[in-house]
């Protein structure tokens, strides 16, 4: 195996600027699928968050007993669809209304708990059960009345809302996975170019083995391992970068969005994802070099 290494090396001393070509390309593809890996997965956080952030507020009636109020919430609770199930009595709605207007005493000095009243709040696992879990808890004997506290429009409006966020996290997947497959097919066609242009300088070597009985694996040995090189050194670079460019905006990132996770809140987070990022990067890379390679000695090969 040392022979096949050093003759690699040799090939790759012997025309730098080809290994080059061929190692910038394959840099620049995977620093774009890194990227834009990146962004698929904050832009899935990101309607995450949006898809179960609002919560709805179901207003009870003054005469619902403590037996209705407990039976709604079991039934809230074991719904698949709601979590986070919160009673709020009078008082604590009262105080809350203090809270939201510490600034202004006067609004609150006349305020009696007996003016607010009792609710059910709770979120949604997905948005897009908004209108339907809605209507289900107005229809509820004990319910007055149901709120959502989504600035995003009447309840009309909430399937709306859900297609557009869908819609941006779709436009995002597609046009980043089919500008990843165009970059990861230019790099399959410079890596078969840079190898076939290296097998063609080396016909008359590759006759020669054939002749002494050299086996096939002996002789696309090297140019296999110098397309492994090239693939290996260009995820690492493309790679690195990407990580480097996230650790350094992360905290302005992550100041800027608050509560909203998209992307691990800690170096470890960051660093697990990253690592699982270059596995995969470096399975598809090989395969690159693997294919490409073998295409180009059997295409040169056959003539």
């Amino acid at each position: 195996m040392n022979i096949h290494f050093k003759t690699a090396f040799d090939y790759i001393k012997r025309t730098p600027f080809q290994a080059l070509a061929a190692t910038f390309v394959l840099a620049i593809t995977f620093f774009v699928v890194s990227m834009l890996t990146v962004l698929v997965y904050s832009s899935g956080q990101l309607l995450g968050h949006f898809e179960t952030r609002p919560q709805v507020i179901a207003f009870l009636k003054d005469e619902a007993t403590p037996e209705q109020i407990s039976a709604l919430q079991t039934r809230l609770s074991g719904d698949s669809r709601v979590k986070n199930v919160n009673y709020v009595t009078k008082e604590q709605a009262l105080s809350i209304y203090k809270e939201a207007t510490a600034d202004n005493p006067l609004l609150s000095e006349l305020v009696s708990p007996s003016i607010f009243p009792a609710s059910i709040e709770f979120s949604l696992s997905d948005l897009s059960f908004a209108e339907t879990v809605i209507d289900e808890t107005k229809k509820e004997a004990i319910v007055d009345s149901v709120g959502f506290t989504a600035n995003l429009g009447s309840e009309n409006s909430l399937g709306d809302v859900v297609t557009r966020l869908r819609q941006l996290t779709f436009y995002i997947r597609v046009g980043g996975g089919a500008l990843a497959l165009i970059l990861a097919g230019t790099s399959f066609l410079v890596l078969v170019v840079i190898i076939g242009m290296r097998m063609t300088t080396r016909r008359g070597e590759v006759e020669i083995l054939d002749l002494i009985g050299a086996t096939p694996g002996f002789i696309r040995s090297p140019i296999i391992i110098e397309a492994a090189l090239y693939a290996l050194v260009g995820v690492f670079i493309g790679w690195l970068i990407t990580l480097l460019l996230v650790l350094y905006a992360t905290p302005s990132l992550v100041s800027y969005f608050g509560e909203i996770p998209i992307l691990p809140k800690t170096t470890g987070g960051i660093l697990g994802m990253f690592g699982i990022m270059l596995a995969a990067e470096i399975f598809v890379g090989l395969a690159l070099a693997l294919l490409g390679s073998m295409l180009a000695v059997s295409r040169v090969r056959a003539r």
